[in-house]
């Protein structure tokens, strides 16, 4: 299982937490990843000036995602891990 963490607190949240969370949802939805693939949101990651903060669980590296980049973001990082 892949669980991605995405910052939901105050800068993140400006920057579009949420308009991220529902993108890469569509992409869990999408490819019918629902059983290998976890979105979590979760407060501060320390990386406010770089909102969107995203990391995934177990992990220290924290990545910067716009509503923008997140379908990028999801075919690079997250297909990545599932092997």
């Amino acid at each position: 299982m892949v669980t991605i963490q995405i910052c939901i607190g105050s800068a993140c949240h400006l920057k579009g937490s949420y308009k991220v969370i529902n993108c890469l949802q569509d992409e869990i939805n999408a490819r019918d990843l629902a059983d290998r693939v976890a979105i979590k949101p979760t407060f501060c990651l320390g990386e406010c000036a770089h909102a969107v903060s995203v990391r995934f669980e177990g992990e220290d590296e924290v990545h910067s995602v716009s509503p923008d980049s997140a379908s990028d973001f999801f075919n690079e990082q997250v297909l990545s891990r599932l092997g």
